[in-house]
C-alpha cells in the first residue's frame, strides 16, 4: 500500500520537473538522516535494556548523554538544514520563457497567460506548460489563503490575498498531472483541484494561439445568455463578459469540469449546470435544475461546443 504513493499524476516521489526532483532528493536525504537518529536512539535503548544493572561510571554516562543526546543529533540536523537551504536559491533561478498568473478563488483557479502581443488570455482550472522551458507562475488569492501545489512538478506555495508570490517551474516530462489546493479554504476545499498538461513547445505555442482566438461554435447561445450565464462567465466574441466565474471560451477543450471534480463529458456537464450547489457546496455557482429540460439541454450543448 505504501508503494502506491511512489508514482502517478500526484506523487512527489515521481518527479516530472526539476523542482520536484530536488524536493524528492531532499525527502530521501532527510529520510536517511532521520533513520540515523532513530537507529542511534533505538540502539542506545536496546543497549541500556541489556546492561543488566551493571554500574556505569559517571564519566561514561555523561559521554553518552553528550554525544547521543546533543552532538550527533545537532550535527545531523545541521547538515540536513544546510542541504535544504542550499536548494532554495536554485528553485527561484532561471529566466522564464513564459509567465502565467494564477489566482485562487473559492473554489476554482483563474489562469491568465500573456500572448505574444502582451494581451491576457484567460482560462480556468487548467494549466498548460511547455516541456524543457522555465515558466514563472505568479500566485495570489482573491478571498482566503489557498496553496498552489503540483506534487509532480514542484513544492507547494501559499496564495495570500493582497500579495503576489513567485514560483518558477521547469517541467521536463510530457504528460498530464494533477494540482491541488494544499491549504484548507472552506467547505469545498477537497474539490479544488486542477489539471496540468506539459506539452511539446511547438504544440504549446499552437495551443496558446488557439486560446487567444474567440470561441468556435455552431450551437445556439440563446439559452446560455437568456438565463444570465453571461453575467458571471465570459465567452470571447459573444455578449457574455462576466468575470465572477471562470472564462468558458474554450471549455470543451478542457479535460475536467468543476476544478477537477468531473471528467468533461456531456453528461457531467449537464449535471454540473443543474446541480452545482449540491455537488460543490459553498461555491457561487447556482444550480439551474429548475430550468425546463430543453433549456438545460441547450446550455449543455452550447458549452460542450466551445472550442
Amino acid at each position: 500500500m505504501m508503494l502506491g504513493a511512489c508514482s502517478g499524476t500526484q506523487s512527489a516521489l515521481d518527479p516530472a520537473g526539476r523542482e520536484a526532483g530536488e524536493v524528492a532528493t531532499l525527502f530521501w536525504v532527510m529520510l536517511v538522516g532521520a533513520a540515523v537518529i532513530w537507529l542511534a536512539v533505538i540502539g542506545t535503548a536496546v543497549f541500556a535494556s541489556r546492561w543488566q544493572g551493571r554500574p556505569v561510571s559517571e564519566r561514561a554516562g555523561l559521554r553518552l548523554v553528550l554525544w547521543g543526546g546533543a552532538i550527533v543529533p545537532t550535527l545531523v540536523l545541521a547538515a540536513l538544514l544546510a542541504y535544504g537551504l542550499r536548494l532554495m536559491p536554485a528553485l527561484r533561478a532561471g529566466e522564464p520563457a513564459l509567465t502565467v498568473e494564477v489566482t485562487g478563488e473559492q473554489y476554482w483557479w483563474r489562469v491568465s497567460y500573456r500572448g505574444p502581443d502582451g494581451a491576457a488570455i484567460e482560462s480556468g482550472n487548467e494549466l498548460r506548460l511547455p516541456a524543457g522551458h522555465a515558466a514563472e507562475i505568479l500566485l495570489t488569492s482573491a478571498d482566503v489563503i489557498h496553496s498552489f501545489w503540483i506534487p509532480s512538478l514542484a513544492g507547494k506555495l501559499d496564495m495570500i490575498p493582497g500579495r503576489t508570490n513567485r514560483l518558477v517551474l521547469h517541467p521536463e516530462r510530457i504528460g498530464t498531472y494533477r494540482g491541488v489546493c494544499a491549504e484548507f479554504c472552506g467547505r469545498s476545499h477537497t474539490f479544488m483541484a486542477f489539471t496540468v498538461i506539459v506539452m511539446e513547445p511547438a504544440a504549446f505555442e499552437a495551443w496558446l494561439a488557439r486560446q487567444a482566438a474567440p470561441a468556435a461554435t455552431a450551437a445556439d447561445e440563446g439559452a446560455f445568455l437568456a438565463n444570465g450565464c453571461g453575467g458571471c462567465h465570459s465567452v470571447r466574441g459573444t455578449p457574455a463578459t462576466g468575470t465572477i466565474g471562470p472564462d468558458l471560451t474554450h471549455l470543451a477543450d478542457r479535460a475536467m469540469l468543476g476544478a477537477g471534480l468531473f471528467a468533461n463529458t456531456p453528461e457531467n456537464l449537464r449535471r454540473f449546470v443543474a446541480e452545482a450547489e449540491e455537488v460543490k457546496p459553498g461555491s457561487r455557482m447556482p444550480s439551474f435544475g429548475m430550468l425546463p429540460p430543453q433549456d438545460l439541454d441547450a446550455i449543455t450543448a452550447y458549452l460542450g461546443s466551445l472550442r
